[in-house]
């Protein structure tokens, strides 16, 4: 079995103690451009969410990992989504929220363990993401880490009025 936990964080799954973490998250504005949100969430709906966390990731085809640093506190999220078990491939996508916790190699990190759990446990033959291309710090992290630039969805989100190229990556995990 592949070890969720790092030299300075460990994936672990979502408890009910993470409400008030998710709906910071969920809330922030300054995310919504990449989550997609368009409208706040409610204690209610994510505790609702909290409560159906446990379920298999065969049968939702997403898994959302809390990453956390060695002092026990969530710091932030990564997801796999449209888990596709025939096809061995899944979308991942990572965010670390507070600054004073970024450009530390906690995302790193995660993705990191993200990837070879996916490998090792899942089987995954590739993984893949879209990145806007003003985040920066997203298309290093991503790049860095084997993730290669395969095409460019051009004009996909528009934000204040304009719109932006998301990029798409992939690796593959053999």
């Amino acid at each position: 079995m592949f070890s969720l936990k790092g030299q300075h964080i460990y994936l672990r799954a979502l408890e009910q103690s993470d409400l008030d973490f998710l709906y910071q998250l969920e809330n922030n504005t300054d995310v919504w451009e990449i989550s997609g949100t368009t409208a706040p969430y409610s204690r209610l709906t994510l505790q609702l969410y909290l409560d159906n966390s446990y379920r298999d990731i065969y049968e939702v085809k997403q898994l959302r990992l809390c990453v956390c640093d060695l002092d026990d506190n969530v710091i932030g999220l990564i997801d796999l989504f449209d888990f596709d078990p025939k096809n061995k491939r899944a979308g991942v996508g990572i965010i670390i929220l507070a600054d004073n916790n970024k450009n530390k190699g906690y995302g790193t990190e995660a993705l990191e363990l993200l990837c070879g759990y996916s490998k090792v446990t899942l089987e995954l033959h590739q993984l893949y993401c879209s990145i806007l291309e003003d985040n920066v710090a997203s298309v290093h992290l991503f790049s860095k880490l084997g993730f290669e630039q395969i095409g460019i969805k051009k004009d996909w989100i528009r934000t204040n009025g304009k719109f932006k190229n998301e990029i798409f990556y992939q690796k593959v995990l053999d």
